[in-house]
């Protein structure tokens, strides 16, 4: 039996896959617009890879279109879900390069279209339940291959999701680390809640890649030379950690295959 392929969605920073090979581009109609993804292997596995922000960071986070990449991946009979968000650092103890395996978030967007169930389908009105809204055996399978690589990743930390794609405000990011926020970025929600809506498992790598306005004793504003600086040394240590659990799940394919 061929296993479902594999979801990979990343942002800022993260637009190719290198690894994949056979790869294959497709635009994926949905009834919420089109999506675009890149199909390939990975280790001999299927992976499905989607960049939010399109070739080149066309789409700003506020109109990424979320239920049509989510929709296009659930189509292709995708069933887990490992995302990347690059993040600023609200809990002053996380510095650039550092990565957390997410297990909360606060939605702060304001706009966005963020349900499938808006009462237009035949499914009505329908209230998710988002207690744990990153799957736990996910979490596990990056937590595991971040440990069997020795790179260092926090267990456990909550993303708060702001509209963008400016910058946040110092009073801001004051209020989502009363509320317990750990990082701050724009494109977490509503993917994480659209993959529970759509019966996928969702699990994500949060990457730090500067402090929040406010955090720290800086008062430098915050650039995009900045954050590519961070990704361009910090963006492998989240490809590796990628490769050692698809290495993983390829391995465990094979004792059972054979």
């Amino acid at each position: 039996m061929t296993a479902p392929p594999l979801a990979v969605v990343a942002g800022t920073g993260f637009y190719d896959l290198e690894a994949l090979q056979d790869r294959s581009e497709q635009t994926v109609e949905t009834r919420w617009g089109p999506a675009r993804v890149t199909h390939g292997r990975w280790h001999g596995l299927p992976v499905v890879f989607l960049t939010r922000h399109g070739p080149g960071h066309t789409l700003p986070p506020h109109l990424v279109n979320y239920r049509a990449n989510i929709r296009a991946l659930a189509d292709l009979g995708c069933t887990d879900v490992l995302a990347v968000n690059v993040t600023g650092s609200i809990d002053p103890d996380l510095a650039p390069g550092d990565l957390l395996c997410l297990d909360d978030f606060l939605d702060l967007t304001r706009q966005r279209p963020l349900t499938f169930f808006d009462g237009s389908g035949p499914q009505g009105v329908v209230h998710v339940d988002v207690s744990t809204p990153y799957h736990p055996e996910l979490r596990r399978e990056l937590l595991e291959a971040a440990a069997a690589l020795g790179q260092p990743m926090r267990d456990g930390g909550v993303y708060a999701a702001f509209e963008g794609p400016r910058f946040e405000t110092a009073a801001e990011i004051r209020l989502a680390r009363l509320a317990g926020a750990d990082v701050a970025g724009m494109t977490g929600v509503p993917e994480v809640t659209l993959a529970h809506e759509a019966g996928l498992r969702y699990a994500a790598v949060s990457l730090v890649v500067n402090p929040a306005t406010g955090v720290g004793e800086g008062t430098e504003p915050i650039t995009m030379s900045e954050i590519e600086a961070v990704l361009t040394r910090s963006r492998e240590a989240v490809v590796a950690v990628l490769d050692e659990l698809v290495h993983t799940r390829a391995t465990f394919a094979e004792e059972d295959a054979g």
